[in-house]
């Protein structure tokens, strides 16, 4: 028997917000996004967020965030992540997700993150965190420059198939091992392990909860995440380095329903 290790969603599960969504202005002012890529955005995260969890849905999606960042200047897009990460996603970290993390830790289980953004957001939140492994999207990278070409997808079925990859090289128990995530679209992920857990979920997700008498639970309280560190000082905290992902077209993409269509509250 090998040991388990649990597997954390980000966005609505970790953080109250997309992370993907918090780096939109920052790319609209430093002009890597028009008014246009804007509107069309929105209406895709729109359809994505109403249920097009399938995936016709999310091949589309990645596509056109694929070519969305096409060109972008790798050094670029990370300066504005790293100058911008403690103002856009400090405040939002769930106090009972980072209390949740530090009781699996305790126990000796590895923490993961999974998730449909891109390395280069997901590894300095969980640097924060005091969580070094992570499974996120990942863009192809040519001559400095994102090549519009998408190595790694972390979406749906996929995050299983990285999931098991990640158990076969590290030895863990999957029967063993645990798994949190708000969305119905992460229902493979959840059925992967022994142990699934829905947090904070959305309609199908918690029909689904109840049908398999999954443990639900409701995240209410974010704070911002270097207080609590500061406040918890045995967390460790870890140095990784900053990847570069597809998450970051994600972001600007999804801005656009947060900030200029005002379709509904992040968080």
């Amino acid at each position: 028997m090998g040991r388990g290790a649990a597997f954390f969603d980000l966005d609505k599960t970790v953080i109250a917000k997309s992370s993907a969504l918090a780096f939109g202005r920052p790319f609209y002012r430093d002009g890597l996004i028009t008014r246009r890529d804007v509107v069309k955005s929105a209406y895709a995260q729109l359809m994505f967020r109403l249920g097009g969890t399938d995936e016709q849905t999310m091949a589309r999606t990645r596509d056109y965030l694929a070519t969305l960042c096409k060109g972008w200047q790798v050094e670029q897009v990370r300066q504005i992540v790293a100058e911008t990460l403690h103002e856009l996603i400090n405040p939002y970290v769930y106090a009972e997700a980072a209390a949740l993390i530090e009781e699996h830790q305790a126990a000796g289980r590895d923490v993961v993150l999974v998730s449909a953004s891109g390395e280069e957001m997901v590894r300095p939140i969980g640097e924060l965190l005091g969580v070094t492994d992570v499974i996120a999207t990942r863009m192809a990278v040519q001559d400095g420059r994102y090549s519009g070409e998408v190595e790694f997808y972390a979406a749906g079925p996929s995050k299983v198939d990285a999931v098991g990859e990640l158990a076969t090289e590290r030895g863990y128990d999957l029967a063993e091992s645990y798994a949190y995530s708000d969305s119905y679209s992460d229902r493979p992920l959840l059925e992967c392990v022994g142990h699934p857990t829905v947090v904070n979920p959305d309609r199908q997700l918690r029909r689904l909860a109840t049908e398999n008498s999954w443990p639900v639970l409701e995240f209410r309280h974010p704070i911002p995440l270097g207080r609590r560190l500061r406040e918890r000082p045995g967390v460790p905290v870890a140095a990784a380095a900053l990847g570069v992902g597809v998450g970051v077209a994600i972001g600007i993409a999804w801005y656009g329903r947060h900030r200029r269509t005002r379709i509904a509250p992040v968080a």
